[in-house]
């Protein structure tokens, strides 16, 4: 699937579809997979009664409702399907993400302490995009000057310069490694040498 990319040949694109095929088929099966691993881990937390397994029986019991009501009465504008996912899960899934802010400006505090130059780019950089993003915050902090003008007029273009050209060129090279990492992973489970996914110990020898 990446030789297609680099070698534009009618037959690369053919493999490419036909690749696409089996993993959308893979995916099928693997969301069956997901789905019997979750009722399943959360079945057997509520049989033993651990911490916490009210919270796995109202997962179980939402899960059941979600899938009932869309299989049965429809998921489109205006069904008890979608009224339970706008009224429901997203108001959840911003708490949650209101909750994890807490948890990111925690971690960032650790994080960002100029304790080395690369440290120092990383909170200066980051205090940049901040401010880039809500530069109406400059002329809270520097008021109504010229300062503060030329701040509020020029602070998102350099926050948007960061974000185009340094961090598209890390992300890059981090989705490079990433993806190096998953071919390097999946020829060793393919080649036997990795057995932790089967449910034993480590790798191979």
């Amino acid at each position: 699937m990446a030789v297609q990319f680099f070698v534009p040949h009618e037959l690369g694109q053919t493999a490419f579809a036909e690749l696409l095929n089996w993993g959308r088929i893979v995916a099928a099966f693997a969301l069956v997979l997901g789905i019997q691993s979750l009722l399943r881990t959360h079945i057997e937390k509520i049989r033993r009664q651990r911490e916490d397994w009210h919270y796995s029986a109202v997962a179980i019991a939402a899960f059941v409702l979600m899938v009932v009501i869309g299989i049965g009465f429809g998921h489109g504008e205006g069904s008890g399907f979608d009224w339970l996912f706008r009224h429901v899960q997203v108001p959840l899934d911003a708490t949650m993400f209101a909750l994890l802010a807490f948890f990111i400006a925690s971690a960032a505090f650790r994080t960002f302490r100029a304790r080395s130059t690369e440290a120092t780019l990383l909170l200066v950089a980051a205090i940049i995009v901040m401010l880039g993003r809500v530069p109406s915050t400059l002329l809270v902090i520097f008021g109504d000057t010229g300062a503060g003008q030329w701040l509020h007029a020029t602070m998102p273009d350099v926050s948007e310069w960061i974000m185009n050209f340094p961090t598209v060129a890390g992300k890059r090279g981090i989705l490079f490694g990433v993806a190096l990492g998953s071919i390097a992973t999946a020829l060793r489970i393919i080649l036997g040498i990795e057995r932790s996914h089967l449910g034993g110990g480590g790798g191979g020898e």
